[in-house]
């Protein structure tokens, strides 16, 4: 055979030149600062300025304008307000999740023991404790029958079962058989 081995791997290519453009979150903060609007900005006067500004967009500039808009607006970067987007207000009180908050739980005085909590399901039954220790049971090699539990593995079909039906004729189609009709004797002879 003539094949060569190359046990050196393909030179690396070198990585593509970084575009001046930013990130899509910088875009969109650097959007909110500029234009600075009391009532906050659009998703259509944030793609203006980024249009405006920024070069060597992609071709799905709206599709990850409104990504990134979401996922500031979830990681609490961003508020939205009657459909304009702005910074939230250091100010505000942190927003609440759904659902009911839990109840405030008092401060515990200093060289109080926390017992752990209680385990999941029915406690288990008190023991006497003047009664013998129980003894070990000793399992058992058949249970009655002889035969295991459950439902019996399906037997293989064998090809001289399958080629012989029952009858010995042509083995039966599927479904309800079709009405056999009666021979009609010719009348008035």
């Amino acid at each position: 055979m003539a094949t060569e081995e190359n046990n050196n791997p393909p030179p690396a290519q070198p990585p593509a030149p970084a575009s001046s453009t930013p990130q899509y979150p910088e875009m969109i903060m650097a959007a909110i600062e500029v234009l600075n609007d009391k009532n906050g900005l659009n998703k259509s006067a944030i793609s203006r300025y980024i249009e405006s500004n920024y070069t060597d967009l992609p071709a799905a500039h709206s599709t990850l304008l409104s990504h990134h808009l979401s996922k500031l607006k979830q990681g609490g970067q961003l508020v939205l307000v009657k459909n304009n987007y702005m910074k939230p207000d250091p100010n505000a009180p942190p927003k609440r999740g759904r659902g009911r908050p839990p109840k405030p739980k008092a401060p515990l005085p200093p060289g109080t023991v926390v017992s752990p909590p209680r385990p999941r399901g029915r406690p288990p039954k008190p023991r006497d404790p003047f009664a013998p220790p129980p003894v070990p049971k000793a399992k058992k090699a058949s249970s009655g029958s002889g035969r295991p539990r459950g439902r019996p593995p399906k037997k293989a079909k064998t090809a001289a079962a399958s080629a012989a039906a029952p009858s010995g004729g042509p083995p039966r189609g599927r479904g309800r058989p079709p009405k056999v009709k009666p021979a009609v004797e010719p009348v008035g002879c």
